[in-house]
Parts: C-alpha cells; structure tokens; sequence
C-alpha cells in the first residue's frame, strides 16, 4: 500500500523493522503506522504495518490492533488479485507485531472524493467495475471486507492519470471461514450499510452498499449521507433519502443514478444480489453508452475484460488470468479488407478474434471463415521449429475486427496458471478442427464415385 510520502513526525526513523531497511514514513493512525522499506533479498520496495510501540497492553486500542493484526495476518499469500494489495508475510514480534505488504506507488481515492479533484465519470465507473471484479473474488474465498471506503483503495498513479486500483487494509474484514472470535460493528460510518450498523448477519451485499457509497462520494463530491455527528448520520442511514445524482453533477444520466442507488437500497434483498451483477450493471453503462466518453477514449479495461469473458477460447479462465490478458495482449482492431497473414509469410504473432470475422483463403479459394472466439496462427506458439512458421494460407478481414494478440515472447511473461489455460484452449482448438477435417473427409467419401 501507499499513500503521499509524509515527513515523520519524529526524525528519527527506525534503520530497520526485522530485515527490512526503512527508508521513509507513508503514514500513521492512532494504533499503527506505515514505512516504505527495502526487501533487499527480493529486490523491491515493500510497505510495512506496524502496529505502534508503547500502547498500553490492557488498553482498548491494543484489543483491536491485536484483532486486526490478526486478521490480516491469517491472509498472508492468500489473496492473490491483480486488484488486491499483496500481504507477503506478517511477523509477530512483540511489542510491535507488523504485516510486511505491496508496496503502490499512488495515492488513496480520498484525493479524488473533493469537489474541486473529481474524476471523469467513466474512470469512476472503471474504478467500480474493478473494484466490484476484485472484492467478488474475495467474497468466493469467504471473506467480506467491511471497510470498504477511499482511504482502502489504492490509485496506481503514472504521472498523473490512474492506471489501475488497489484494494488495501483487511484489518476488519469478516472470515466467515474462521472460528476465531471476530469483531463486529466495524467499518466507517459514511459508507457502512444498514444491516453492518444494527449488527445483523452479513453477506456480500454489504460491501456492495460500501462500494456504492464510494462511487457516490466520487462522482458527487459528498457521500450518500452527511452529518457532524454520529447520532444524526446514523439516523440518516436508516431514514434518510439520498439525493439524486442528476441534480449534484453534471453529465450523470439517469442509467448511472439508477445503478448507484440501486447497489444503495436500504434493504439488502433490494440491492444486486452478487458481485457479478453489480459488476454487469457498472459494464452495461458503458456498453449503452450511458457514461460520458471522451472523444478519442480508448477501449476501457472494464469493456476488455467483459468482451473476453464472453469469448468461448477463454471459457476455462478466471478472473485473475483473465485481468493478467487484459493487462498483456495486444488489442488492435482492423478494417474490411486487412490482411492478418498472407502465404509465405513468416511471423511469431497469433491471433484471437473478439469481435468481427475473417476469412481463409487457399489459392484463391475460401475454405473457412472465422468468427469471435476463435483463433488464428497459433502455430506460431505450437511450432516447434522456425520453419514451421511460414503461413500456408491468407487470412482476410471480411467483417471489422478487433483481435487480441500475443508472440511466444509474451506468452511467456504470462503466469505458469494461465500459459496452461491457453495450452488448454489451444488443444481444444486442435481438437475440434482435427473433428471438422474428418467429417468432411467422411463427406467426400460418401460422395466420391465407386
């Protein structure tokens, strides 16, 4: 995790925390503080939770670091999502016991929460569909968050556009895997729902009030509900209205307010019932246009990752190596008429269709044509000689496409998980091809004369 670099308040930083070089202070609460520190043995930065030396055992802050410390500390290597901040390891070393994380070189979504710093409303969409993605994968592995709010979401920062989003801080997060004592009722109080406030059982639509009530706060400047004290907020949640978005920014269609407050329902059963629906509810604004765009925006993350869900080649693939061939491929569309490969030529690059159609060519004659979900030049990758790799065929754009591509080369910076899956994929490719040879060899058989 990260946040802006702050001085520290005292000058003096500790040289170390277990094997660690500390080299600067990011933050610091009332019961734990964050330094940037070195892992020389993996050669990269790390951050580094500690929960604060000198509180009193006995003392209620101790209770609940300790709890805390605990629970981010059973997830230890557990949680692996590109949307998910990385815990490497967690070392209880009293007095000061500390988790050992990913270091994210940005900033928290508390930046972007003022009225004069709000971001265009399709990367808020972005950010939610992402988010929405990650926090259901924590949700299959039994976890809900409780937390969820802009200081626990991390903005990937290069220069300064957001490139991607980091969900941190599972400090209150309930395992409903786990028989150890849990803390209930926690959680921020401007984004907690109803049912997390009066103590009732919880499941997953608890945090997709949560994230709702962030994209609110993001896309209007306030949240859902404001108040200066906790009585009178508290009351808000249970008996308030929320204000319309329409009528606090400009540029929301009724589309997106009508998902906001719909992920914002008072009542749970009245609210998306999964993470994937929630999720298509955010993707189907863009799909339909109903986010403002800008003129020469490219292809969204979030429309990437729903495309290739759609696509047969990747039906065995989850989340995490569907996001690890978002963030790798090649994505190029092509007009009518472009070549993909011509006979006799050499190259390493294959080729998956996501959408349009193309078709194959052999002396002059179409033998097949190819829609979305299917591939081509795979042997490419397959071959397992050079010259094996001059292609025997010319293969035309009859439809616009838009194709996803890959070289040996980076189908290798792909993880062992999802190389496999795509050597999967390939053979059932093979497989039905070998198939559709033998029926028409079957065919013109049949049709041969005696």
């Amino acid at each position: 995790m990260s946040e802006s670099i702050i001085p520290a308040r005292d000058p003096k930083l500790p040289e170390a925390i277990g094997k660690f070089r500390v080299r600067a202070l990011l933050g610091e609460g009332a019961t734990s503080e964050v330094f940037l520190a070195r892992d020389e043995f993996r050669g990269f930065d790390v951050a580094i939770k500690r929960v604060r030396p000198g509180l009193a055992v006995d003392s209620p802050e101790a209770h609940f670091s300790g709890h805390f410390f605990a629970a981010e500390a059973a997830l230890v290597g557990r949680l692996q999502h590109p949307n998910v901040v990385h815990l490497f390891d967690a070392v209880d070393e009293m007095p000061a016991p500390y988790l050992v994380m990913e270091y994210v070189p940005g900033v928290t979504l508390r930046r972007f929460c003022r009225a004069d710093a709000l971001l265009s409303l399709e990367q808020i969409v972005e950010i939610g569909f992402k988010c929405a993605k990650a926090l259901d994968y924590c949700w299959r592995q039994g976890l809900i968050h409780r937390d969820v709010k802009p200081a626990n979401i991390m903005a990937v920062m290069q220069r300064d556009d957001i490139v991607d989003i980091k969900i941190t801080d599972f400090g209150s997060v309930l395992n409903l895997d786990s028989d150890r004592t849990q803390i209930f009722r926690v959680g921020s109080l401007a984004y907690m729902s109803p049912e997390q406030l009066d103590g009732s059982a919880l499941d997953c639509r608890a945090d997709i009030y949560s994230l709702a009530a962030v994209l609110y706060h993001l896309i209007a400047g306030r949240p859902p509900f404001d108040a200066q004290a906790q009585p009178a907020l508290m009351h808000q949640i249970f008996h308030g209205e929320i204000l319309p978005l329409p009528g606090l920014r400009e540029g929301v269609t009724e589309g997106l307010d009508r998902v906001i407050r719909h992920a914002l329902a008072r009542s749970r059963d009245d609210r998306p019932a999964t993470w994937d629906d929630f999720a298509r509810e955010l993707s189907e604004l863009v799909a339909n246009r109903e986010v403002p765009r800008a003129a020469l925006q490219s292809v969204l993350d979030s429309e990437r990752f729903t495309m290739l869900r759609s696509l047969e080649f990747f039906s065995g693939f989850g989340d995490v190596e569907l996001w690890e061939v978002v963030h790798r491929a090649k994505w190029k569309r092509h007009p009518f008429g472009a070549a993909l490969y011509r006979k006799g030529d050499k190259g390493n690059t294959f080729h998956i269709i996501a959408q349009g159609t193309v078709d194959v060519f052999r002396n002059g004659n179409r033998v097949a044509q190819m829609g979305a979900g299917t591939s081509v030049g795979e042997m490419a990758y397959l071959a397992p000689n050079p010259e094996l790799r001059t292609h025997s065929a010319d293969v035309v754009v009859s439809q616009p496409a838009t194709t996803i591509s890959f070289t040996p080369d980076t189908l290798m910076q792909l993880g062992l998980g999802t190389r496999s899956l795509f050597d999967a994929a390939f053979i059932r490719v093979l497989v039905r091809r070998l198939h559709a040879a033998q029926e028409t060899l079957a065919v013109s058989a049949v049709l041969a004369p005696s």
